[in-house]
């Protein structure tokens, strides 16, 4: 694995770090067993203090994700990874064609981030079991006598 850090992004690079590996966990890039690149080796791939990589990476071990293993490295304990989130999914299949779909109708990347962003952030405020009554029920209330 290689960390990508964006230093105009106003994100800590140390936590850019910790979501790259929680991403790679979710997609089942990075799996338990799986060693990290050392400190030094984050140092001269991505050219940040190994200090950085170090802060990163304990605090992905107090989230239970890593452990150190003095003398061998940091290695994964546990995954972040669901099926249904998988390279071989139905539901990445569908947002890849909609990106498709999206790209050819002219939206930009900031655009087609927005929109995702401001879905998500709809979807996922409201709790799942009234999300899905809305969509089934037209969002009405059935049944209550007063």
């Amino acid at each position: 694995m290689e960390f990508r850090i964006d230093r105009r992004s106003g994100v800590a690079a140390y936590q850019q770090i910790v979501q790259q590996t929680k991403q790679a966990l979710r997609l089942g890039v990075l799996v338990p067993g799986d060693r990290l690149p050392t400190a030094k080796e984050v140092a001269q791939s991505s050219a940040v203090n190994p200090n950085t990589t170090l802060k990163a990476y304990r605090e992905l071990e107090r989230e239970g994700l890593v452990e150190p293993r003095p003398g061998l490295g940091t290695f994964v304990r546990r995954s972040l990874a669901r099926p249904q989130a998988g390279p071989d999914s139905p539901l990445r299949g569908e947002l890849d064609a909609w990106m498709l779909r999206a790209r050819a109708a002219g939206l930009e990347r900031d655009d087609v981030t927005a929109l995702v962003t401001s879905v998500l952030e709809q979807r996922y405020a409201e709790p799942l079991a009234a999300a899905a009554g809305a969509e089934t029920h037209g969002n009405t209330e059935s049944g209550k006598h007063g």
